[in-house]
């Protein structure tokens, strides 16, 4: 199978799912991608991500939290967007021959998944795009608290120049945390991964950069 299209209930209400291979046909990993809170799984951030990480053997999913489905533009809160992200994995494990299974996605869908990463969700990875640490210039209202029940293999990207998270403040928490995790700074990246024409790099490279450090994380972790 290399694309499919699902419907999937989540405690009684429907949301859409959308699995597409790796472009090898051959996936060495599936990603469940949460899109971010103003994003869906259409959003261009979350289409230019999955179609990188696809290059790199790893199939994605993904899927709209059920705001998004209603056509609404408030967030789900916290547990029912855990209820779908579990629900979205269900229906995976249940579809498809899962060789290793990696949960996160984009901002808000990347802390959710990680809420559900610190219950010790059943998961060979957590895969973050973006982990949104704190609000825009509120640097005390950090949410980090469940971070250091994490203990799957973590692999957070995350630009140096990203509002709703400062590096120092980031380093600091994670000396807190006991899990494997791989912090890849993308250096001059903006929370959307977008970079200034005067840093010298374009977005393309970014993602590519993001792939790259992907691949390496997954290979690396099949070592280990």
């Amino acid at each position: 199978m290399t694309k499919a299209e699902w419907k999937i209930d989540v405690g009684g209400e429907p949301t859409r799912a959308v699995y597409e291979s790796a472009t090898s046909g051959n996936d060495e990993a599936v990603f469940v991608c949460a899109h971010g809170a103003g994003g869906s799984m259409m959003d261009r951030s979350t289409l230019a991500a999955a179609n990188q990480l696809r290059t790199r053997g790893f199939g994605v999913v993904r899927f709209n939290f059920l705001y998004k489905e209603k056509g609404s533009s408030r967030p789900d809160s916290m547990p029912k967007a855990m209820d779908t992200i579990r629900a979205v994995v269900d229906r995976v494990r249940g579809e498809l021959d899962v060789p290793k299974l990696i949960i996160g996605g984009r901002s808000f869908g990347g802390r959710a998944a990680s809420m559900l990463a610190a219950e010790d969700y059943d998961a060979f990875g957590l895969l973050l795009l973006a982990y949104p640490l704190h609000p825009p210039g509120q640097l005390e209202k950090l949410r980090d608290a469940h971070l250091p029940s994490i203990t799957m293999p973590v692999l957070c990207f995350n630009g140096t120049k990203d509002t709703f998270c400062t590096p120092e403040i980031m380093e600091r928490v994670l000396k807190t945390v006991k899990a494997p995790w791989t912090m890849h700074w993308l250096e001059g990246a903006d929370h959307s991964f977008h970079v200034l024409k005067s840093s010298g790099r374009t977005d393309a490279a970014v993602l590519e950069e993001v792939g790259e450090a992907a691949e390496r994380w997954l290979r690396g972790a099949d070592a280990s």
